[in-house]
Parts: C-alpha cells; structure tokens; sequence
C-alpha cells in the first residue's frame, strides 16, 4: 500500500515542477496550494532534501526547488524515498536474508514477476507525465 506521506510527497513535487519558475517556492505556499498541515508538509519536505529531490533553503526569499527536471524524477523513486522498497513480499526486499527455502519456492516466481510489475509502472512514469497527463 502507498502511504499518504508518498502520495503527499507526489503532489508537492508536481506542485513545485508547476510553480517554482527558477526560484525558491515558500513551504506556506506549497501547503495552501495542496491543502497539507505546514508541520506535516515540512517532515516530508525534509526526507526529500535529504534525498536530494529538492534543495531548501532558509530565511527570506527562502523555499524549496527541485533538483532536476520534472522528466528526470521518475514516480517510483519518490515512492520508494518516502516509503521504502516497493517489494511486495519480505524475501525480495533489497536487504533480506536469503531464503532457505528459495530454490524449493513454488511461488517465488509469481512474487518476482509481480516484484518487475511494480518496479516497472512505477519507474517508467516520470514527474512530467503526471503533469501533462501520459498515463
């Protein structure tokens, strides 16, 4: 399941990508425009500095501005800042210990299948499809 933080972090991102104009959009702004609590808003704010996403700054004139072109940020990497892996299941998750069972796993193959479909809708959709609507 995607987390309202992820969904959350989608809308500030397109928000940014359609607003920011080559300077520093205030985070008050950001929260009127998404209607999202200013302290909430700034939590999500920092994982995606902190992820490098966006850049922020503080003081006057200050806000944040994406890092990239809005084609450059794909939805899956947001997803996946914000939430964590997209794994559907605990053996494919990118740390897991390796599976005793995994060369007697009759479903593993579905979950691995199931694994590159959502690796793959999410990855191949970028920030600028949402905004001019490819879907």
């Amino acid at each position: 399941m995607i987390s309202t933080r992820a969904r959350y972090a989608l809308r500030v991102l397109i928000d940014l990508a359609q607003n920011q104009e080559d300077n520093f959009v205030p985070l008050k702004e950001i929260a009127i425009r998404q209607e999202i609590s200013e302290k909430y808003l700034e939590n999500i704010l920092k994982t995606l500095v902190k992820g490098k996403i966006l850049k922020g700054l503080r003081g006057k004139g200050g806000g944040y501005m994406l890092t990239r072109r809005p084609e450059e940020y794909t939805v899956g990497e947001i997803i996946e800042l914000t939430d964590g892996p997209l794994s559907p299941v605990a053996c494919l998750m990118p740390d897991a210990e390796p599976c005793r069972r995994r060369d007697a796993c009759i479903t593993l193959p579905l979950w691995e299948k199931f694994d590159s479909l959502i690796h793959d809708f999410f990855y191949n959709i970028t920030l600028d499809d949402l905004i001019n609507g490819r879907l």
